[in-house]
């Protein structure tokens, strides 16, 4: 009997610390504790965006990885909802009234590099995102629609239409994590990846922070 921990098993218990501090930001348990505003979710909703256009860009880039293309299915894409989430909350013009916070530049610029270049790096950034959208997100969006009297305008991004079992398909996911044949040294540089990932989302939980002071004495 083998005692080697799957590898889905050991990046949760390796990234589980850095998953509790990103969600305990000021920012998000602001938002999560119906202190936020409006319009400190669509801050948040527009740095999406840009994360989501790399990565995407990324998956049409890594499609023709044999590791990679195994994660990449349609159900999980999420940028026509930020697109039309961003519409409804900002205006037909907001493309032109959003920009990416300083950790977002990095971070687009993090996902671009391993995006093209490094399947298992993009593989942590795509599991780090989509595994965390169908888990917490999937409760962040409920209280958002409770909190701001959204129906599904507006939080289009929380709703995973194709995807009638949430936990079925991390299951999936977690088992097409336990079967790639990584050997050791790779599954430390995508557990790493990971990490750098939770850092990002953290700071950027910072700068919204930042920005959101900054608006208040202006």
């Amino acid at each position: 009997m083998s005692n080697v921990v799957p590898f889905s098993a050991l990046l949760r218990e390796r990234s589980s610390g850095a998953h509790s501090d990103s969600e305990g930001q000021g920012f998000m348990s602001g938002l999560l504790k119906g202190e936020g505003t409006r319009e400190d979710y669509v801050s948040l909703v527009a740095q999406h965006y840009f994360i989501y256009e790399a990565l995407e860009s990324a998956a049409e880039r890594m499609k023709a990885d044999p590791v990679a293309a195994a994660f990449i299915t349609d159900k999980l894409t999420r940028l026509p909802a930020l697109e039309a989430d961003l519409e409804f909350l900002v205006g037909a013009d907001w493309r032109e009234r959003i920009a990416p916070l300083p950790t977002t530049v990095r971070y687009v610029a993090r996902i671009r590099e391993v995006g093209a270049t490094w399947a298992g790096g993009f593989v942590a950034h795509h599991y780090t995102r989509y595994l965390g959208d169908l888990s917490g997100g999937l409760f962040i969006g409920r209280i958002m629609q409770r909190r701001f009297g959204f129906d599904t305008n507006g939080v289009g991004f929380y709703l995973f239409d194709d995807i009638a079992d949430p936990k079925a398909f991390k299951d999936v996911y977690r088992e097409q994590l336990d079967a790639v044949p990584w050997d050791d040294n790779e599954r430390e540089r995508v557990v790493d990846e990971v990490l750098r990932a939770y850092r990002f989302n953290t700071d950027l939980f910072r700068d919204l922070e930042a920005q959101k002071a900054s608006a208040a004495v202006a």
